[in-house]
């Protein structure tokens, strides 16, 4: 069974800084993708960035220049870097896997950027 680990979400004040990492173990592959969703209450959960295995990457518009995705695939790990937080920016990030044999989600980890 796959299990998404991530860690890296808390609280920050508007201009700073948090970097996400998410782990996936239980897989025999690498995976195809990995990536980072949110959802901010009474929202629809979206996509934030994606990684492929090749190191292509897409980003949602309201985080291009701002949010940097890189991945360690021997590992099976991903991280989002986030800068210049803004308080729309809070929500609770999951992450996501797509591997070979199905796609997994992350439990979520909280992100709160204060005004």
């Amino acid at each position: 069974q796959v299990q998404l680990v991530e860690s890296g979400g808390g609280l920050v004040q508007a201009g700073g800084s948090l970097r996400l990492s998410c782990a996936a173990s239980g897989s025999l592959f690498s995976f195809n993708t990995m990536g980072w969703y949110r959802q901010a209450p009474g929202k629809q959960r979206g996509l934030v960035a994606v990684i492929t295995s090749g190191g292509s990457t897409d980003y949602a518009n309201s985080v291009k220049g701002r949010f940097t995705i890189s991945s360690d695939n021997a590992k099976n790990t991903v991280y989002l870097q986030m800068n210049s937080l803004k308080p729309e920016d809070t929500a609770v990030y999951y992450c996501n896997a797509g591997f070979l044999h199905g796609n997994y989600w992350g439990q979520g980890t909280q992100v709160t950027v204060s005004s």
